[in-house]
């Protein structure tokens, strides 16, 4: 407990640097844009009209309202890919300022997280044109994604953690990291429904791949209009803090010796 308190003081201490960080990542990314925070919306509405075009004559005539189906899974999984990845490079990047003063490395590489967790929120606006355009229906459960948003940015964050302290000491990992995500994305049910897979694989996905129950949350939200079950609840929460839990350990065991790596 006294550990917590600790990180949370340190934390405390260095908020404004934190915010100054997410501040400097989103404004570099929409630096000399013409279109600035609308693409935000605009990307993933082009990239979901991409797929929708190519996987809708696979799968589309088992699945109602194909667009927003495609659209609940593939935003949440584009949050996880994008900020693990700027997360893992985090510490790596800002090495020159770390060999000049000291400072909480973390707070870098949960500035990455958060910058995207930004993106991910504005990406909310391209959901609801999908929505209105597809002539769906807007639930009254869309407003329990807070709960979601939460245990996917708190699962992101730890694997962000592990995947910092990683490339410090193993810097392939980005590659293997790549391939992982790639693998990553297509055993989880985005664009597909997981009945259309065989029992084993479905019980493999289910248990072992955690973005199952992200999904399977904000689909039950946004796009079925009901309460998520227990079991895909309770399990993002308890994945969620377990990850963060292991990320945060591994990050804070090792950093000490981040200084002769970088």
């Amino acid at each position: 407990m006294n550990t917590w308190k600790c990180r949370i003081a340190v934390f405390w201490k260095y908020k404004d640097l934190m915010i100054q960080l997410v501040s400097r990542d989103i404004k570099l990314k929409y630096r000399r844009s013409f279109l600035g925070y609308l693409w935000s919306v605009l990307n993933p509405l082009f990239v979901m009209i991409i797929m929708t075009i190519v996987f809708s004559t696979m799968f589309s005539r088992n699945i109602a309202n194909f667009p927003v189906y495609l659209f609940t899974g593939k935003m949440l999984f584009d949050f996880m890919s994008t900020s693990t990845r700027q997360a893992m490079t985090s510490v790596i990047n800002n090495a020159p300022l770390f060999k000049k003063t000291y400072l909480p490395k973390y707070i870098f590489t949960l500035s990455k997280v958060t910058s995207c967790m930004v993106d991910f929120v504005l990406s909310f606006g391209a959901l609801f044109i999908v929505i209105l355009a597809t002539g769906a229906k807007l639930r009254w459960t869309f407003i329990l994604f807070p709960t979601v948003v939460i245990q996917i940015y708190i699962f992101c964050c730890g694997l962000g953690f592990l995947l910092a302290e990683l490339n410090v000491f193993f810097r392939d990992v980005q590659y293997i990291y790549q391939a992982v995500t790639t693998a990553w994305m297509y055993l989880t049910p985005i664009f597909y429904p997981i009945d259309s897979l065989p029992n084993d694989l479905q019980l493999l996905i289910k248990g072992l791949n955690p973005l199952y129950y992200y999904i399977a949350q904000f689909r039950d939200l946004v796009y079925y209009g009901r309460l998520p079950g227990p079991r895909v609840l309770w399990g993002g929460w308890i994945i969620a803090f377990l990850m963060l839990g292991i990320g945060l350990w591994a990050f804070k065991k090792k950093q000490d010796e981040f200084i002769l790596y970088i």
